[in-house]
């Protein structure tokens, strides 16, 4: 006898990797109220990849923006015609009103400055118990990680990279870095560096990549699906990096993340998780972004934080870590 078909949820999240990877713990949340629920997801190009490994998926539709708002029409035209038990809009598209559905949940207007886990969470009445943003890899992906970053010593994984400059630490601060908490007495002595990003963001980060030793450089940037990043992560002690979408990653496969702040709020967008942290710089979001500033049109403007007051912050969240495992 055939087996009944499970319930069907539409999930619309974000264009951007870091949203959508905070929205992943609601879209947990859904898998595990609804066992054997078929999965849409709906998101830009450049978060489709965090989704293929999720349990019960069915689709990924990937939104292309295009002009007048059609992208909507075309989300509508893939929706359409089908009941679905569950609709969640991070987006509040226009066209997902009127399918049907047995649930619709949207993002509501927020007065609160809260962080963005607790946003989401809002929108299925869970602020006060916010789930934490979670990510999935397949089997292939996991044994592929297992290949480039096999039994060793411990892997420093560094982030140096962001959406825009002005966000980026300098590389030459990455480098220092580096070779302090690698180094005899840092928090991991000796361990091997791996290095990842976006393939257009190599020659930016080529000079860093270069400055770390051969026999202990893992470069990754562009060489890896999302899905792949996220199994990788999960073979590393420690992450440290910018303001980004792989810093969000790395917080939720549980791995201890520093998050380095400047001209982004990190009230709204810090790494979630108890093993957590940020290191901003010493002028307020407020200072480095007033309004009307575009900070897409300058250099960075993280200069100010220094390697001293990171190496600090890396250490104290080293022993919370280690508080933790005791």
């Amino acid at each position: 006898m055939r087996t009944p078909a499970g319930p069907r949820l539409l999930f619309v999240t974000s264009t951007r990797v870091g949203d959508a990877v905070l929205s992943c713990g609601l879209l947990s949340h859904l898998l595990d109220a609804k066992p054997g629920v078929r999965v849409t997801v709906a998101c830009g190009p450049a978060a489709a990849g965090l989704f293929p490994a999720v349990p019960g998926m069915e689709r990924v539709i990937v939104l292309e923006k295009k002009a007048l708002s059609l992208h909507w029409l075309g989300l509508w035209s893939a929706c359409v015609g089908r009941l679905w038990d569950t609709v969640v809009d991070l987006r509040n598209a226009p066209m997902t009103y009127v399918l049907a559905a047995r649930r619709q949940y949207r993002m509501a207007r927020s007065g609160h400055r809260e962080h963005r886990v607790v946003r989401l969470a809002r929108v299925l009445s869970l602020a006060g118990c916010p789930p934490a943003p979670k990510l999935w890899a397949a089997d292939h992906d996991r044994a592929h990680a297992a290949r480039l970053l096999p039994a060793g010593a411990p892997v420093l994984a560094v982030g140096p990279t962001a959406n825009w400059i002005a966000k980026t630490w300098p590389a030459a601060s990455f480098s220092e870095l580096v070779a302090r908490l690698t180094g005899p007495t840092g928090i991991l002595p000796f361990a091997r560096i791996a290095v990842f990003g976006h393939a257009d963001e190599r020659p930016s980060v080529l000079p860093f990549i270069e400055s770390i030793p051969v026999d202990r450089r893992i470069d990754l940037v562009g060489k890896l699906s999302l899905t792949e990043v996220a199994a990788c992560l999960d073979h590393c002690a420690f992450y440290v990096g910018n303001d980004s979408g792989l810093m969000h990653m790395a917080a939720a496969v549980g791995l201890p993340t520093l998050g380095l702040f400047g001209p982004s709020d990190d009230r709204l967008y810090a790494p979630w998780g108890p093993l957590a942290a940020v290191c901003r710089t010493p002028q307020a979001y407020e200072e480095i972004f007033p309004p009307g500033f575009d900070p897409r049109a300058t250099d960075t403007l993280m200069g100010t934080l220094t390697v001293d007051s990171v190496e600090a912050a890396a250490a104290a969240l080293w022993r919370r870590v280690q508080g933790a495992a005791a």
